[in-house]
């Protein structure tokens, strides 16, 4: 196993088309682990395998590799840069040691940027901002730097300038050692002199980065006050520190689609980020005491790991794929101490790709996988049983968009199944069943994403699945009160049937549910036939009397009836309570209800006045506001039938900067203008 010091692992962020895919393959053939430069374009991109990616054109899940470069094994994670997706992105970021942050030549900081850098913001991990496409047309170095000094928490440190741009970029200078880097169009950066017309330029360039790396360390700085300058060996050591407490981030400059600088980034990963053996020992609980935990990440600690991903297989079933933090896993079996369950497992592999690479023992740092566990799913930590720990569970995104869910050609059961399986690779997927409408609901973090998901599904488990609009679960509520008769008379031969009963109703406050009160006096109903009204009153309150939407809120008095000694009957007395609710729900001014939900937006302040005109015209309440350290958060409810496809309207207007969560608050009446066309459609159906 290779020593924790040489050992790395990367996480490469950023927002969606911004070339991380294909710089992670031009990483992997620079480093010779691959023997040709796999391209997304063309589908023979290594880490974007899935057909629903090659499709697509982007990253859907979290893909998994490494290399070995100059004695180092760096293992490699490129995430999905689109908002569907970004839930990997997130666990990744979570539980990956450094990051590569990558942010196009000429695309610069977009509107979605931001979350990814909020990812290594949250735990300062020790990142390098990667430029890529320094090729592309519209290629803009110095516009890049300055959009990210504006408008992200990274502190770019250049220590690479650019040579030409778009199609005349050749090279690279390096500002600490003042050499630059000539590419051969085969991959390879030669060395040679700063072209004469850059000299002066560089000069500034090293100025700054001698005046930034000093600010991270009070002997640097005094060294820099008193000297003016430092020493090559003195930038690079406090460029070291700074990119490993998270205060700097140095720049690396690439045109992976042609291989170049892919090999000075590989350099940079070696001598610039910190290996596991560099972080701090990593924090959890101790399942039985419930103390505070720490292990080291060193090899001879003992073992511990977290799973931050699953993958559903058809044939080879769930693959568990795992950050190992402390010790060294080998053998055929850990304790799962989340489920407090030990399991077994067959072999351990190292991911390449869809491939995997069977190993004997994985430590501190590498991502590994297991096939077929039986208990363990996504957040669980493994360890050993004599040192349990339980680290802090991942928390999916919150889904936000739903559709009720059908088999296209009546194989429910088989569809059901394979969303299950769906469900333990995808922990922002929820399937619910929504009881008033019989619908079976799957939600997702967006359109895109559950089409996704019945691609794989279709392809997987060979069933389709079609989703719908789902219906509104209104409610029907009385605002009057009625005192009416329900008889019911039969006779037509032999025994008849006979039940008389007189009923009251009136409305309960908003959430009241139902109830019924037994006010008969001097058995003018047995007490027999008396739980029969009331069974009658809330069968029938199951179909309102203007829309046939469920009944809700009031309250039901038996106060007289009569009864025939021969011909009355539980079932006589059931018919009659229903025909007492039915006369008594017209009388008492029925009116329609619709479920009113709570939703927190999350916007910067310049979308704020556009979120809240949208707010308005879907007949939403601004409930407050709060400020958070980058954005706004309106507070609001509004009607569910306003916002069902709200995920992607906000979107739009807030150029992928807003998020939001939503959840049940309570049932409101419907302005009688849009109840009118509600009963309308739903008389239509029937």
């Amino acid at each position: 196993m290779t020593d924790v010091k040489l050992v790395r692992n990367v996480a490469i962020l950023g927002h969606g088309n911004c070339g991380k895919t294909t710089l992670a393959e031009a990483m992997l053939f620079s480093a010779g682990k691959t023997n040709r430069l796999g391209r997304v374009d063309d589908g023979s991109s290594t880490m974007d395998y899935e057909p629903e990616e090659i499709k697509r054109n982007i990253t859907i899940g979290a893909a998994f590799n490494h290399y070995t470069w100059k004695k180092h094994e760096v293992f490699l994670a490129d995430t999905p840069g689109d908002d569907n997706f970004i839930n990997d992105s997130k666990y990744v970021a979570r539980v990956a040691d450094c990051a590569l942050f990558c942010i196009g030549a000429a695309t610069s900081v977009k509107n979605q940027t931001t979350k990814f850098t909020d990812f290594i913001e949250e735990r300062k991990i020790p990142t390098i901002i990667c430029i890529t496409r320094m090729d592309r047309e519209r290629a803009n170095f110095a516009g890049v730097i300055q959009g990210i000094k504006d408008n992200l928490p990274l502190k770019p440190a250049i220590t690479y300038v650019p040579i030409g741009a778009e199609e005349s970029f050749k090279g690279v200078v390096n500002v600490i050692n003042q050499k630059a880097y000539m590419f051969d169009g085969k991959g390879k950066a030669t060395e040679t002199e700063i072209p004469a017309d850059m000299a002066d330029e560089i000069g500034v360039y090293r100025e700054s980065l001698m005046e930034q790396v000093a600010e991270t360390d009070d002997e640097l700085i005094e060294k820099f006050l008193e000297e003016g300058e430092l020493t090559d060996e003195d930038l690079l050591a406090g460029l070291k520190a700074g990119v490993r407490s998270g205060e700097i981030s140095p720049v690396s400059i690439t045109a992976a689609f042609k291989n170049q600088g892919a090999d000075l980034l590989l350099d940079m990963i070696n001598d610039m980020l910190p290996s596991p053996g560099d972080c701090p020992s990593q924090v959890g609980t101790d399942p039985k005491s419930k103390d505070i935990a720490e292990r080291e990440p060193k090899p001879a600690a003992p073992f511990s790991a977290q799973v931050f991903k699953t993958m559903a297989d058809p044939f080879a079933g769930r693959l568990t794929i795992f950050r190992v933090y402390s010790g060294t896993l080998s053998g055929d079996n850990f304790y799962n101490s989340t489920k407090d369950v030990s399991e077994r497992f067959g072999q351990i592999f190292i991911m390449e790709g869809k491939n995997q690479k069977p190993v004997d023992s994985v430590g501190p740092g590498m991502i590994a996988a297991v096939a077929k566990l039986k208990e363990t799913v996504t957040g669980d930590t493994l360890c050993v049983g004599s040192a349990p720990i339980i680290y802090e569970p991942l928390i999916p995104i919150p889904p936000v968009i739903s559709y009720a869910v059908t088999a296209k050609k009546g194989d429910e059961e088989k569809l059901f199944s394979s969303i299950t399986k769906m469900l333990d690779e995808d922990l922002t997927l929820k399937l619910t069943r929504e009881n008033q409408t019989k619908e079976i609901l799957i939600s997702g973090v967006g359109q895109v994403h559950l089409e996704v998901i019945g691609e794989k599904i279709k392809r997987k488990f060979g069933v389709e699945m079609e989703l719908h609009t789902p219906k509104i679960p209104y409610m029907e509520t009385l605002k009057g009160k009625a005192r009416v008769q329900g008889k019911h008379k039969k006779q037509s031969g032999g025994r008849g049937q006979f039940a008389d009963t007189w009923v009251e109703i009136e409305p309960l406050p908003r959430g009241g549910g139902y109830e019924f009160i037994d006010k008969i006096v001097g058995g003018a109903i047995p007490k027999t036939y008396i739980p029969a009204v009331d069974k009658g009153i809330q069968e029938a309150m199951e179909k309102g009397v203007l829309a046939g939407y469920p009944v809700v809120d009031m309250q039901a008095r038996l106060v007289d009836g009569s009864f025939h000694a021969v011909d009355s009957s539980e079932l006589a007395f059931k018919i009659a309570g229903s025909i007492a609710f039915k006369k008594a729900a017209q009388e008492a001014n029925p009116v329609l209800l619709e479920p009113i939900m709570n939703i927190a937006i999350r916007v910067p302040e310049d979308c704020v006045g556009d979120v809240m005109g949208d707010l308005n015209s879907r007949r939403g309440r601004v409930m407050g506001m709060d400020s958070e350290a980058k954005n706004e958060v309106i507070n609001a409810q509004v009607p569910m039938a306003e916002i069902q496809k709200y995920s992607g309207d906000l979107t739009s207007f807030t150029g992928g900067r807003g998020s939001f969560t939503v959840s049940f608050s309570h049932y409101e009446e419907v302005p009688a203008q849009l109840a009118e066309k509600i009963i309308e459609a739903a008389k239509k159906e029937e």
